[in-house]
Formats: structure tokens, C-alpha cells, sequence
């Protein structure tokens, strides 16, 4: 069984996944990054690709996109400080960027180097999905690697139900049509959404991502998915405390009230 899907099958609720930036506030310390999470209990990571346009993402995100390109970051740059990773790291790892650094890295390079230095998943946030479908699942499928499809209060009932059908993993729950960005609570609509996806009994489980930063909303998402991922807000706590995981992660739980 992969990473991905044991931890799934072990733990059902409650599941932490944090994102941050590779390259952001440090250069070299990707790896330090991700086994100072492991090491404090995150369940998964998902490890952000530097890009100059990431329109997804709010100002907190872009800011980090920015500072890692600055320091000098690129893909082969990412690859590179990951290549021993699986000697100490054992949760799953998932890159999330846009399409064309990848594009510009080569589809099949990008998915053989994800393979090799021990990725689980992609996602892809601006990846249409006819094009993942006819182009990249083929490849990703390939080297084994699972390509994460979001979702939003917008997407259809109809299209939920394909991605559901032709991926693997988990699909990702965007709490908002918004960009990321960390909010105070999550309104009666947004509860709705997650309540009404979670109706649907869809056989991949939901992890619920953008605004999640407090005991508030960490509740609101957790009680309606197998768990939820944090960005903003531990990225803003990673820059705080000048690259400093623990710190940063210590600090992200207290605020959470988890242990």
C-alpha cells in the first residue's frame, strides 16, 4: 500500500496536513522543514513550488513564492535538496505548483523525478482537467504518482463526481471560490458546502484547505472531512520565526489546541 492510502486507511479523522514553500524564508532547509514537521505530528505535507503568477494563492503565499525565486529556488533546485529525503521522512509528500514550471521542466521529467526522490503527489491547481485526463494522468500513472484534483463550493455535482472517478488519493476541498488566505471562522454557506460534499459519500476521502488558521476553523472543516490542510498561517509563522519549523509548528498547534 502507498503512503497516501495508508494513511487514509489508519487514521480516518483528524488528519494534519501543513503546506509551505520551498526556498521560503531559507534556501537550503526544505528538508530540515519537512522532518521537523514529521517529527511534530504533521500527517502530510505538501511542499509548494515556487512560481511568479500563483493566482491561486493570496498575498501571504505569493509573498513566499516571491522571497523562494529570490533565494534562488527553482524545480531542479527543489529536486535536488529532496534527493535523501525518504532516509529520514516516512509520511506522505506532495508537491503543489502551477503548470507551467512543470511544463517547462518536462511532464514525464517532472513525474520520473517525482518518482525518485520519493513524492506521492502532485496538485496542480490551474491543470484543466481534460488535459489531465488525455496528458498527464497517463504519465503520472506511470511512475505511480497520484495527481490531487481540487474542488470548490462552484464545482458541480456532476464534475465532483468525475474527478472522484479518475483519481486516486484524496480530493482536495477548496473552502472558498477565494484565494488562500487565512479567515476567523467559516459562515453558514461554506458549513453548508462542506455538509453537502460530504452527503455525496464519494469514495476518495476530503482533506478541506484555504482559511483554516485557528480552533474555529479547524472544527468547522475537520468535523466534515478526513482532516484539514493549513498554509497561510504556518507559512506566516515560518517566516516569524526566521525558517524555524518546530517553532513555527509548535506555535501553529497552540493556536489550534491540538496536541
Amino acid at each position: 500500500m502507498d503512503r497516501i492510502n495508508e494513511l487514509f486507511s489508519n487514521k480516518k479523522h483528524d488528519i494534519l496536513s501543513i503546506y509551505f514553500c520551498a526556498g521560503a524564508p531559507k534556501a537550503d532547509n526544505t528538508a530540515e522543514v519537512i522532518t521537523s514537521l514529521e517529527k511534530n505530528g504533521v500527517d502530510m505535507i505538501e511542499i509548494g513550488i515556487p512560481f511568479s503568477d500563483p493566482l491561486a494563492d493570496g498575498l501571504v503565499i505569493q509573498d513566499a513564492s516571491c522571497q523562494a525565486l529570490r533565494n534562488g529556488m527553482t524545480l531542479t533546485g527543489l529536486f535536488a535538496q529532496l534527493e535523501s529525503i525518504r532516509n529520514t521522512v516516512s509520511i506522505p509528500l506532495i508537491l503543489m505548483g502551477y503548470l507551467n514550471p512543470i511544463m517547462q521542466y518536462g511532464t514525464d521529467s517532472f513525474f520520473e523525478s517525482c518518482h525518485r526522490t520519493g513524492i506521492d503527489g502532485v496538485i496542480i491547481p490551474d491543470l484543466p482537467f481534460t488535459e489531465y485526463m488525455q496528458s498527464v494522468k497517463p504519465v503520472a500513472e506511470k511512475y505511480g504518482i497520484k495527481v490531487i484534483m481540487l474542488i470548490t463550493p462552484e464545482t458541480s455535482e456532476e464534475r465532483i463526481r468525475l474527478i472522484d472517478d479518475n483519481t486516486e488519493g484524496f480530493i482536495y476541498m477548496v473552502s472558498s471560490a477565494a484565494v488562500t488566505g487565512a479567515q476567523k471562522d467559516f459562515d453558514a454557506r461554506k458549513q453548508e458546502y462542506f455538509k453537502r460534499i460530504e452527503g455525496m459519500n464519494l469514495r476518495n476521502p476530503r482533506m478541506i484547505g484555504f482559511g483554516i488558521s485557528n480552533r474555529r476553523t479547524y472544527e468547522a472543516a475537520a468535523a466534515h472531512a478526513a482532516g484539514c490542510i493549513i498554509g497561510s498561517r504556518f507559512v506566516t509563522l515560518l517566516n516569524e520565526e526566521s525558517g524555524n519549523a518546530e517553532r513555527a509548528i509548535i506555535r501553529l498547534k497552540r493556536d489550534l489546541e491540538i496536541e
